[in-house]
């Protein structure tokens, strides 16, 4: 799914303004700086989004290419419509680092169309087809279940989605779901192609690239990835400090609004590949990776193992993160 680049990153001291404290005595002396009219009064329903992510489970695994991923896409482009988003698919065929002709799916998904401002928020739907990370060598070659490397970003987004007549922002707001992120080289394909990191994020590679041909310009970008899993942290991405500083510093801020200061830790994390890459170097659109990873611990233990399932999920990380989202997006103007 991810390959790490650095094990750290150079966290500027810009940021530590917001920084979320972990203590009770900072989280008291934090807590009287907050101006409670400006507290978001949409809650994020956490036991909506766990099932949001059970249904996509319930696919079984979603593979790119599958009949369980062309369903599961059905099933997340009728959500967004219930909701009353305009839904579209952007299909395409991509290469795989082994020479394979997958079917893509990029699942979009528009709420206020018309409106000229914009943010996107995004995720990937796809599962991981190897285990390759399994402490069982045996099950390196089955497919990722995938609760929280895939459909935990999706569910959020969904239950986002379903506040936003509630939420009732003043700006458009793209939902992306993209298909073929997690089709990287495993640890058996050739050296080259190990060593690539191209081989990830395929269907955003090509969202990004129609993105950059069609002049589209949203305000910024948020991406999602492995935020339902219990005891997930998230701290600041490499690539996202570097291309979208000041978002990750806005959306720390609303965690610690959104009383999500314990997930969202205001340290360095790694300098991570994932969708928001492309999205940034290609797109052009500042963009911050909402991703659990430590420089000591590592992704979380079920990251690419055939235990990503959904007993591994956690209402309340996944509150933290949609919490954090409606805060920011109701401070949008």
């Amino acid at each position: 799914m991810k390959l790490l680049s650095l094990l750290t990153c150079l966290l500027p001291a810009a940021l530590c303004f917001t920084a979320c404290k972990s203590s009770k005595s900072s989280t008291d002396t934090t807590a009287s700086t907050i101006d409670s009219s400006l507290v978001c009064p949409v809650v994020f329903n956490a036991d909506s989004a766990y099932h949001f992510a059970q249904k996509q489970c319930d696919f079984g695994p979603r593979t790119p290419g599958s009949a369980a991923n062309k369903s599961c896409g059905e099933y997340i482009l009728a959500q967004f419509a219930r909701f009353g988003l305009t839904t579209s698919v952007q299909a395409t065929t991509v290469t795989g680092w082994d020479g394979t002709k997958l079917p893509c799916r990029n699942l979009i998904a528009q709420y206020r169309p018309e409106a000229k401002e914009r943010i996107v928020l995004a995720a990937h739907y796809d599962s991981r087809p190897w285990s390759d990370q399994d402490a069982d060598s045996t099950k390196h070659r089955q497919p990722v279940m995938a609760a929280d490397d895939g459909a935990s970003g999706v569910a959020v987004m969904l239950e986002v989605a379903r506040n936003l007549q509630q939420l009732n922002p003043a700006i458009g707001i793209d939902f992306v779901c993209f298909d073929v992120e997690d089709y990287g080289a495993p640890y058996w394909a050739p050296e080259s192609a190990r060593n690539d990191e191209n081989t990830f994020c395929l269907g955003s590679q090509y969202w990004s690239a129609q993105a950059a041909a069609q002049n589209y310009r949203p305000r910024f970008g948020i991406l999602l990835d492995m935020v339902g899993g219990s005891g997930n942290q998230f701290r600041f991405e490499g690539y996202s400090l570097k291309y979208a500083q000041s978002v990750a510093v806005r959306l720390w801020d609303a965690a610690r609004y959104a009383g999500a200061e314990s997930c969202f830790i205001p340290d360095n994390g790694g300098f991570i590949t994932d969708d928001h890459l492309p999205m940034n170097t290609i797109a052009g659109i500042p963009t911050v990776d909402v991703i659990a990873y430590s420089p000591n611990g590592g992704f979380p233990a079920h990251w690419h193992t055939t235990h990503d399932t959904m007993d591994k999920l956690d209402a309340a990380t996944l509150r933290a993160v949609g919490q954090s989202l409606l805060q920011l997006l109701s401070q949008e103007k």
